[in-house]
């Protein structure tokens, strides 16, 4: 097998590759053959005259392929490609459905930006809106995103509705909750 495997035979990858490199990436991609995935936005971005319209990366730095991880080493010689991303050097295929839902939401056009990944029982802050500056924990409740401010002493806490794309996780700080998905981490 020569890694240009009939596409539904194997999985799609991200592709690590230099930044703002992502469109040259997929020409040589698609000029030896693989299949491959870059979605994108429209940003506007502010002149001094005018607001230009750029197409830019959803996800910069990154590219989706599919290929035989067997046989890598072609993707891994393109140029600008760094790496293929998984865990200890094992590359790990992308779920199926996420990458099917991508594809979805590229072709009906609806508009997107990207936004950061954020867990429930992720401690953030607001940094958006009347309530700018305000700490919580983020809560998912009926498909609706919100934030959870606690008053400690009264042990009583306020949820808040809120856009996702108005709070911004603290960095390094692991959930205060563990998700079903995710066991707690120990410190030790």
């Amino acid at each position: 097998m020569n890694g240009l495997a009939e596409p539904a035979m194997v999985p799609w990858f991200a592709l690590r590759v230099r930044s703002r490199h992502e469109n040259l990436v997929a020409a040589f991609l698609r000029g030896k053959g693989y299949e491959w995935f870059l979605p994108t936005y429209v940003s506007g971005r502010q002149w001094s005259d005018r607001v230009k319209r750029t197409e830019l990366p959803l996800f910069p730095g990154y590219l989706f392929c599919r290929f035989n991880v067997h046989e890598r080493l072609p993707i891994l010689k393109t140029p600008g490609v760094i790496s293929v991303v998984g865990i200890a050097n094992n590359p790990i295929p992308v779920d199926e459905d996420e990458i099917a839902a991508l594809r979805v939401l590229v072709r009906t056009g609806v508009p997107r930006e990207p936004c950061p990944f954020l867990r429930a029982g992720q401690r953030v802050r607001i940094e958006r809106g009347a309530l700018t500056g305000l700490e919580g924990i983020l809560l998912e409740f009926r498909g609706r995103r919100r934030v959870i401010l606690s008053v400690t002493l009264l042990q009583r806490s306020v949820a808040v509705e809120i856009d996702s794309a108005w709070v911004k996780a603290f960095p390094h700080q692991h959930s205060v909750a563990p998700t079903r998905e995710e066991p707690a981490l120990s410190p030790y």
